[in-house]
C-alpha cells in the first residue's frame, strides 16, 4: 500500500448502493490510482477464477501466480499493464467487445509492438483494413499463424522447411516421440524432442550390431524366438505331466483329463476352438514319451506347434524329425539364451519402427544440423510473435477489465437494473416465481445461515454438461410449498434450459408479510395435524374393538360371567362440576368485559390481539430481513468479500418474481371442476357466521341499552340534579322543594 500522502493526491467518489458506500470508477485517474484505494474500501478481496460468468481466459490471464484466485494486487497489476498500452486508459471502463486500433498508444514501445503485430493479425486474417480487433480474431490463434510456420514459439513443423529430407525427419520424429502443439494448431517438435530423437536412434543401432553375435537362425532368429514364445509354456507343461505320470501312474488319468470333461464338450456344437480345448494337454501324456509335432496334437495348438516346427525344428534338426524328447526340447531352448539376454537391454525402442536402415541414413546424413538452423530462425522470431499475445491480451482487458472492477471494486452491477453480477448464474423457475440471485457453489455452505437470506440449494442438470449446485435466493412470496425434493427450471446466462431439484433448504424470513401470516398457518397446520392424530388413534380404537368383538364372538363359549358395574365415585363427580363452573365462571368474565366495552374499543381489541399473535413473528422477520447480506452465500464459491453487501425488502423484491397476470388479461371465473358442493356449503357456513355477528350485535345493543337507559349511539341524558338543602330557623315550617327542570329532548 501507499504512504497516505499519495493516497490522498487523488481525490475519491463514493456512492451508496443498497446501504453500502462503494467507491464510483468514472475516470482513467480512479483507475490509475487504485493501488492508492485503501483495501478496507474495496468490496471483495478476492474471487475465484473459474465458476464465474466472465471468461475465464481473461481471468486466469489476470492470474499471474496460477493459483486459481485473482487478488487485489494482481487486479491492479492488470490495469496497470493495459493502462501502458492504451492512450486512454479510461476506455477500459467501456468493456466494448472489440479494441479501436486508435485507442493503442503508439508513442510507447510496448504500444507500438502491439499495434503492428494487431495490424499483422487482422492481415493474416484478411482484415486488412479493419480499424478495430476484438477477441474473436486474437484468439484464433490457427488462422493467425497458418501463414507462419515459423512463428517463435520453439516448435517446427514438416511445413516449417521446403526441404524434403528435413521435412520427412521431422514427420519421423513426431511418429516415433509423438508431437508438440504449434502455435497454427499441427504438431511438431522442439528442442527437447530432436535431441531424445537422436539419441535413440544411436542407442538403438548400436543394440542392433550388439544382435549380431545371438542371431543364432540369423534373420529368421526373430521369428524363431516369438514361435517359440507362443507354445513354450504349454510343451513345458506337457513335459511336467509326463514326469508326474512316471513318478505315479495312478495319476495318468487325471493327467490326461476325465471322460466327463470330453462329453461336457461333444455335448455342444464343437468349433475346435482355444475356449473349448486349449486348457487341456498338449498331446495324450505318457511316461517318458515325446512330444508329436505332426500327429496326436491338440487341435487348439495344432498351428502354432507348425510354426515352432517348421522354424525351430526343422533348421535344428531335420524336415523328417517328428517328435521331440525332453532333452532335445532344454537343447533347443538353451540356444536362445544369448538372445534373450540381448532382449533384456534393449535400447531404443522407440524409433524401432523406423527400421535398422532408415536409423542407418539418418545417423548418416547431416539432417540434425538442418533442424538446429530451423529451431534457431524459429527463435529469432518470438519477440515479434509475442506481441500477438500481447494483442489477445490487452483485447481480453479492454472487453473484461470493466465488468470484473464493478464486481471486484464495487458491486455496481450487481445492483444495476440492466446489468448481472459475474456471480449470477442465471435465473431458477420454482413455485410460481423467478428468481435472479443463483451462484454456483462447490456445495450447501454452513456459512450461509449467516447470511439471514432464505436460500434453495438445487442440483441442475443438462443432459451433455456436468452438472452444477446452485444457491438460488428467494426474496419474495412464501415458503409454504417449499421443499426438498422440488424440482424447478434453471436458465443459465446463455439461455440453456436446465433440470433442478431442490436438495437443501436454509430457513429464514422471506418477508414481513410472510411473517404475518405464519402463527395462523402454524395454528392450522397443528390442527390438522392433531385432527390426522385423534382420526388414526380412534381409528386404531376402532380396529381394536372389532379385533376384541371378533375375539369375544369367537370365544363365546368359554366367556367368563361379567362384572358388576363399578361404582361412580362421589369425588370425581364432584371435581368435575368444579371444573365445569370455573370454566363457565371465566367464560362469564371474560364474556362481561367484551360485552362491557364501548363500540370505538372492539377494533383496538382486535388490532392488539392481531399484535399478540403476529407481531413477535414480524419484528424477528424485520430485523432479520434488515441483517439480510450477500457475503456467507459468496463464500461457498470462493469469494473474499470485504463489504458488507446487503440485500434490503425493496432490493430483494426485484430480486425475484411472483406470477402475475399480463396486463389487459382476460380472466373467467368459471371452473368447469369446481366443487359446487363445497363451495355451497363455504357459503352457507360463511352466511351462518354472518347471522351469528348480527344476532350477536342485537343482542349486546339491546343489553347495553337496558344498562345505560339509551343506545350508544345517542348522546348520554345529563343526570338530575340533587335538591338543595336551604337553612331554616326554629319553627319555621319546611318549604317544599322547587320542581327539577324536565329533561329536553335529544337534539335531532
Amino acid at each position: 500500500m501507499a504512504d497516505s500522502s499519495s493516497a490522498n493526491a487523488h481525490r475519491w467518489k463514493f456512492v451508496r448502493i443498497g446501504g453500502l458506500d462503494q467507491v464510483a470508477l468514472e475516470t482513467a485517474a480512479d483507475l490509475l490510482n487504485l493501488e492508492h484505494l485503501d483495501q478496507k474500501l474495496w468490496v471483495a478481496l478476492s474471487c475465484p477464477v473459474k465458476g464465474l460468468e466472465l471468461d475465464e481466459k481473461t481471468l486466469a490471464l489476470i492470474d499471474a501466480d496460477n493459483d486459481g484466485r485473482i487478488r487485489v494486487p494482481e487486479l491492479i497489476a492488470a490495469v496497470k499493464w493495459a493502462a501502458a498500452r492504451l492512450s486512454d486508459p479510461g476506455s477500459l471502463l467501456k468493456g466494448d467487445e472489440e479494441l479501436p486500433l486508435a485507442a493503442i498508444n503508439a508513442n510507447t514501445a510496448d504500444g507500438q509492438a502491439v499495434l503492428s503485430s494487431a495490424k499483422q493479425i487482422l492481415a493474416n486474417l484478411g482484415k486488412k483494413d479493419a480499424a478495430a480487433i476484438g477477441v474473436a480474431n486474437t484468439s484464433d490463434t490457427a488462422r493467425i499463424f497458418a501463414a507462419s510456420p515459423l512463428n517463435g514459439d520453439g516448435v517446427i513443423t514438416p511445413d516449417a522447411t521446403t526441404d524434403a529430407a528435413t521435412s520427412k525427419l521431422i514427420s519421423d520424429i513426431v511418429a516415433t516421440l509423438g508431437g508438440v502443439p504449434d502455435r497454427s494448431g499441427a504438431l511438431g517438435t522442439n528442442g527437447e524432442k530432436i535431441a531424445a530423437f537422436f539419441q535413440e536412434l544411436a542407442d538403438f543401432i548400436v543394440w542392433q550390431d550388439a544382435g549380431k553375435a545371438v542371431a543364432v537362425f540369423g534373420e529368421n532368429t526373430a521369428p524363431a524366438y516369438a514361435a517359440l514364445q507362443a507354445v513354450r509354456a504349454k510343451i513345458d507343461d506337457y513335459f511336467a505331466r509326463c514326469r508326474l505320470a512316471a513318478f505315479d501312474p495312478r495319476a495318468l488319468g487325471a493327467l490326461n483329463r476325465s471322460e466327463s470333461e470330453y462329453l461336457a464338450i461333444a455335448a455342444k456344437d464343437m468349433k475346435i476352438t482355444a475356449e473349448e480345448v486349449a486348457g487341456f494337454p498338449l498331446a495324450t501324456i505318457a511316461a517318458g514319451k515325446p512330444l508329436p509335432l505332426t500327429e496326436g496334437l491338440n487341435p487348439a495348438w495344432a498351428g502354432a506347434i507348425a510354426s515352432f516346427h517348421k522354424l525351430l525344428v526343422v533348421p535344428s534338426y531335420n524336415a523328417s524329425k517328428t517328435s521331440l524328447t525332453e532333452s532335445e526340447w532344454a537343447q533347443l531352448t538353451a540356444r536362445f539364451a544369448g538372445y534373450e539376454g540381448w532382449l533384456a537391454v534393449k535400447k531404443g525402442a522407440a524409433v524401432e519402427k523406423l527400421g535398422l536402415s532408415r536409423a542407418r541414413e539418418i545417423a548418416a546424413g547431416n539432417s540434425g544440423d538442418a533442424l538446429t538452423a530451423l529451431l534457431a530462425k524459429d527463435k529469432a522470431l518470438e519477440p515479434q510473435f509475442k506481441a500477438i499475445s500481447d494483442v489477445d491480451r490487452l483485447a481480453r482487458y479492454y472487453r473484461d477489465l470493466r465488468t470484473l472492477l464493478h464486481n471486484f471494486v464495487n458491486f455496481t452491477d450487481l445492483y444495476s437494473p440492466i446489468r448481472d453480477a459475474i456471480f449470477q448464474s442465471g435465473t431458477l423457475f420454482l413455485d410460481a416465481r423467478s428468481t435472479e440471485l443463483c451462484i454456483r457453489v462447490d456445495a450447501p455452505n454452513p456459512l450461509a445461515a449467516m447470511s439471514k437470506a432464505y436460500i434453495a440449494y438445487c442440483n441442475v442438470t443438462r443432459a451433455g454438461s456436468p452438472p452444477m449446485t446452485v444457491a438460488a435466493c428467494i426474496t419474495q412470496g412464501d415458503s409454504d410449498y417449499l421443499f426438498v425434493g422440488r424440482h424447478g427450471v434453471f436458465y443459465d446466462r446463455k439461455g440453456r434450459d436446465w433440470d433442478a431439484v431442490v436438495t437443501a433448504i436454509v430457513d429464514n424470513p422471506i418477508s414481513i408479510r410472510q411473517a404475518f401470516w405464519s402463527p395462523y398457518k402454524k395454528f392450522i397446520r397443528m390442527i390438522e395435524e392433531q385432527v390426522a392424530k385423534r382420526a388414526a388413534a380412534a381409528e386404531a380404537a376402532s380396529s381394536s374393538k372389532l379385533a376384541a368383538a371378533a375375539e369375544k364372538t369367537a370365544q363365546v363359549d368359554k366367556t367368563k360371567p361379567e362384572q358388576p358395574p363399578k361404582k361412580v365415585d362421589v369425588g370425581t363427580v364432584a371435581a368435575i362440576g368444579v371444573a365445569i363452573t370455573g370454566a363457565i365462571s371465566a367464560l362469564t368474565l371474560i364474556l362481561g368485559y367484551v360485552f362491557g366495552m364501548k363500540a370505538w374499543q372492539y377494533p383496538l381489541a382486535f388490532l392488539g390481539i392481531v399484535l399478540v399473535i403476529s407481531g413477535p413473528s414480524m419484528i424477528i422477520a424485520w430485523l432479520k430481513l434488515r441483517q439480510r447480506t450477500l457475503g456467507p452465500i459468496l463464500e461457498g464459491n470462493g469469494w473474499a468479500v470485504n463489504g458488507r453487501v446487503k440485500i434490503n425488502i425493496p432490493f430483494g423484491t426485484a430480486l425475484t418474481a411472483v406470477a402475475k397476470l399480463p396486463p389487459g388479461a382476460q380472466r373467467s371465473l368459471k371452473d368447469p371442476y369446481e366443487d359446487k358442493g363445497a363451495k355451497r356449503r363455504r357459503r352457507t357456513f360463511i352466511l351462518v357466521v354472518l347471522l351469528l355477528i348480527l344476532a350477536t350485535a342485537a343482542i349486546w345493543i339491546r343489553w347495553d341499552h337496558n344498562q345505560h337507559g339509551h343506545y350508544f349511539w345517542e348522546p348520554e341524558p345529563p343526570k338530575p340534579a340533587a335538591p338543595v338543602q336551604s337553612a331554616q330557623t326554629p319553627g319555621t315550617p319546611a318549604q317544599p322543594a322547587a320542581p327539577a327542570p324536565q329533561a329536553q329532548p335529544p337534539a335531532k
